[in-house]
């Protein structure tokens, strides 16, 4: 009895698992589509960039070098919000045409339209933990196992939303617009060109409600103050990626019963 109902069920697993693979390998060559270099501007274009904003900020902050590593890890955390969640917002729109021909579940078009910038992401990583070793300020394994748990978190976070604004923006199309204004705006909410300390703290817990702020701010610490955050700083930080993912899974329960009529 128990291999015939499993059967079915490592079936699905596997073929939802090739098909994961298959829209990330399908992402991933359409946007290097045409070009010379091909894939090899995925790994080149982050690395490229990492490399001139280090060398510009070594020049222009040289007094003052964790100030540009804060800068750096800020400015490529937020471009990976960034995004990803625009890519997400529009993710069922541009292949929703891929539902009327073959049958999966449409979550996973959502899933994965965040796989190039997650490559980005990690590349960038790479670069960075690379450069912190060379220079003597890794402050240890476990630190690179705590950025990397951010990072996750972070990702869970853009699923949320990913999966909540895609359904919505089927209905009310001024969603992409309005996301733009709240990303540019959220740029200078988040603390990635000024320190936090410089405000008030009463101020602190209002802009650690916009997401990228505590993944930017335990990301600092782990990798460049080697300080880790407290235990209830980690406790805010889960509860928000769970309430953003629950509440995104929630909206997309509610109306994905529906996007077969707005795709």
């Amino acid at each position: 009895m128990s291999p015939i109902r499993t059967a079915p069920s490592g079936r699905r697993g596997a073929h939802l698992s090739g098909l994961v693979w298959t829209l990330v390998r399908t992402d991933f060559k359409t946007r290097y589509h045409g070009t010379v270099g091909g894939f090899l501007w995925a790994l080149l274009k982050p690395l490229a960039m990492f490399l001139v904003l280090y060398a510009v900020f070594s020049f222009v902050f040289a007094s003052d070098p964790e100030y540009k590593l804060n800068l750096i890890i800020g400015l490529f955390l937020y471009e990976f919000f960034s995004e990803a969640t625009k890519t997400g917002l529009l993710s069922l729109r541009a292949k929703g045409f891929l539902l009327t021909k073959a049958r999966f579940p449409s979550w996973v078009l959502v899933v994965t339209s965040a796989s190039n910038a997650v490559i980005t992401l990690a590349l960038f990583s790479l670069a960075l933990g690379v450069v912190l070793v060379l220079q003597g300020r890794l402050h240890g394994i476990g630190t690179l196992a705590l950025y990397g748990i951010y990072q996750v978190q972070f990702l869970l976070i853009v699923v949320g939303f990913s999966l909540g604004a895609s359904v919505l923006f089927l209905r009310y199309r001024d969603l992409n617009q309005v996301w733009d204004v709240v990303t540019h705006a959220g740029f200078f909410v988040a603390p990635i060109i000024y320190p936090l300390d410089i405000l008030p703290e009463r101020l602190h817990v209002v802009l650690y409600l916009w997401p990228p702020t505590p993944i930017m701010m335990f990301s600092r610490a782990v990798l460049v103050q080697g300080s880790t955050p407290s235990a209830l700083a980690h406790v805010y930080l889960a509860a928000e990626t769970a309430l953003v993912l629950v509440a995104g899974m929630l909206v997309y329960r509610w109306a994905s019963p529906r996007i077969a009529e707005y795709v």
